[in-house]
């Protein structure tokens, strides 16, 4: 009888010396979470390898799939002191568009751009990010076929994307609310790009008081993930209500006018070691309608676009490119 209250004490006493290591061992790793991180730190100095594909599915106004279109971007970034240039140096190594059920075809005035990527402002012409308009007039394929109009912009757009993720909410801001405010995991900011407008006036095809509007931007710190092997800050963002109105111009004569509603949001997982985006995340819902100036008059549109953005090492990259 001894014998076996013994065992019952020892096993009773085993149970709860158990408990208070798993209690300890819990409240040492909440007391970590509870930390304040640093999101705004200088980016580390080693060359970059990107991989972004983008997804546009164009929808029919009872809900049937018309066609999804896949844009494809390769881009390598070398930073600023590595280039010896006053801005991280990126180059498009390769970008392609799917039309359809078309096979894909590569941009060949995209192989091997590079450009100075040097803040989040608009430049001294009034271009979005300083990215370059003239690259994106009068594309062609590698077959020599003209790309649309609509085409052409989403070309451009994919590199506004890109650094809108991956510098405008992944990097610190110089005036207003940014990531430098989010230090401790279930922050929540109104980022400054709230309510923006900037221009999408692109060339002569789309005319000048073109513009998207942005809702209230929130930015929010949601934890600590896993990405490429790397403890990355998990960062949540969401556009709220935006808009956007657009006047492309096909021929001199002709003018098309779209108005429409967007919402985006997603994920963006940020290196908490090297400071540099690891991975992207985006979906994107648009609701429009295009005045023409011949029957049918009006044509709306449904379309969802996602977006995934992936760092990778330079040997999966170089790989693609073959």
């Amino acid at each position: 009888m001894k014998s076996k209250f013994l065992r019952l004490t020892i096993l009773i006493f085993s149970v709860l010396l158990f408990l208070t290591h798993v209690a300890a061992a819990q409240s040492s790793h909440l007391g970590n979470l509870n930390q304040e991180f640093n999101l705004s730190g200088a980016h580390s100095q080693q060359t970059q390898y990107f991989m972004m594909e983008s997804k546009l599915i164009t929808y029919a106004l009872d809900g049937k799939r018309l066609g999804t279109d896949i844009y494809r971007l390769h881009l390598k970034c070398v930073p600023a002191k590595l280039a010896k240039k006053d801005g991280d140096e990126y180059t498009c190594s390769r970008f392609t568009v799917q039309q359809g059920e078309a096979a894909e075809a590569a941009i060949p005035a995209m192989a091997n751009w590079t450009y100075v990527f040097k803040g989040t402002d608009q430049d001294e012409k009034g271009q979005v990010l300083g990215i370059d308009h003239g690259k994106f007039e009068n594309l062609v394929d590698a077959s020599g076929k003209a790309l649309p109009i609509d085409k052409m912009y989403h070309v451009y757009n994919a590199f506004i994307d890109f650094h809108a993720f991956c510098n405008v909410f992944a990097e610190p801001t110089t005036a207003g609310s940014g990531i430098q405010n989010l230090k401790k995991i279930g922050q929540k900011i109104v980022h400054v790009a709230a309510f923006s407008e900037p221009p999408v006036n692109l060339g002569n095809n789309i005319a000048a008081g073109s513009s998207f509007k942005n809702g209230e931007i929130t930015l929010e710190f949601k934890g600590v993930s896993l990405v490429n092997g790397k403890p990355c800050a998990l960062l949540e963002y969401d556009s709220g209500e935006s808009s956007f109105k657009m006047t492309i111009k096909p021929m001199p004569e002709l003018e098309v006018r779209t108005i429409g509603s967007s919402h985006y949001f997603g994920d963006i997982y940020k290196d908490l070691a090297t400071q540099w985006v690891q991975k992207v995340t985006m979906t994107e819902l648009v609701v429009s309608e295009t005045i023409l100036p011949m029957p049918p008059n009006k044509i709306n549109g449904v379309i969802e676009r996602n977006i995934v953005i992936r760092n990778v090492g330079e040997d999966e990259f170089s790989a693609k490119l073959k």
